[in-house]
């Protein structure tokens, strides 16, 4: 049997490469089944060939299918993995969402880190998606945060655009944005800007964290052209709105819920951040059933 791709999605390219994908797989893997699987070996001894389907348990945003497929394709080179609905798409609960044909112990050798990678992901795009209705119809970008879990930012990342969200700096050399810690130890807002102008590249933008109006009129002044407001309230912001300058760009920060959100973005911000994007998410229920 030969194997097939017939994942569908508008998202690639994605945020990571297939090496890098391999490597988080292999080593996924070697986590689950270090030592072989002894309840597969021991009750189904013989090789054979079966039929398994995804199911959403729940209504959700799918996503992860394309990694769910390579995480079955690593036990069996030969299985055949096709897909019932389209990466990013709404479905609801008792959808049939995939089917995986191939050898009976690499199905069930794979099952739960490929569902691992669905649960997760899914409950990402899931959440994002609630965002992104939430403040529908006004101008403003929902970003994610670097609250992301330790080795899996580039699929959480990839979750939240495929929610229809956006991504903040991917890494540390992705950008300036100069924060608390940074402000303290150069002594002051305008020392903070005025050094990173000087060693940054010209075509990186300086981006501050402030934490009230005084704090935001030494950022305006120091030149900043992103200025993160940070646990502001809406009066607050909407003064900083109507008195920034025309190239600055305005991020809201810190607290904010699906139940506040649409409050912060009327405000008239240009961006919301939302760690719990990515660092407080319930998976959602996704389950695989072996047709026999």
């Amino acid at each position: 049997m030969e194997t097939t791709h017939q994942t569908e999605t508008k998202y690639f390219p994605p945020l990571w490469t297939d090496a890098m994908l391999d490597q988080s797989i292999q080593q996924a893997l070697r986590e689950d089944l270090e030592g072989g699987d002894l309840t597969a070996w021991s009750t189904i001894p013989s090789k054979q060939n079966a039929l398994a389907q995804g199911i959403a348990k729940q209504d959700l945003v799918i996503c992860g299918l394309p990694i769910a497929e390579k995480v079955f394709a690593h036990l069996d080179k030969n299985t055949s993995f096709k897909t019932h609905v389209k990466e990013g798409d709404f479905v609801k609960k008792g959808t049939l969402l995939f089917e995986v044909e191939g050898e009976i112990h690499a199905l069930l050798g794979a099952e739960r880190l490929a569902l691992n990678y669905l649960q997760h992901l899914s409950g990402i795009a899931s959440t994002a998606n609630r965002y992104k209705q939430a403040v529908q119809g006004l101008d403003v970008r929902i970003v994610d945060t670097r609250k992301t879990l330790p080795g899996l930012r580039a699929y959480q990342r990839y979750a939240v655009r495929v929610g229809g969200c956006h991504n903040h700096r991917y890494n540390l050399a992705a950008g300036v944005l100069i924060k608390e810690n940074h402000i303290r130890i150069a002594g002051s807002i305008t020392t903070a800007i005025s050094r990173a102008k000087q060693f940054a590249p010209h075509t990186t933008k300086i981006e501050i964290e402030v934490t009230n109006l005084q704090e935001f009129e030494e950022a305006q002044k120091a030149g900043a052209d992103i200025i993160m407001l940070d646990n502001m309230g809406p009066e607050e912001l909407t003064q900083a709105v109507s008195t920034k300058k025309e190239h600055v760009l305005l991020e809201a920060s810190g607290g904010i819920t699906l139940e506040t959100i649409r409050a912060v973005a009327e405000t008239g911000v240009d961006i919301i951040s939302v760690g719990a994007l990515t660092h407080s998410i319930i998976a959602s229920d996704i389950s695989l059933l072996i047709k026999t």
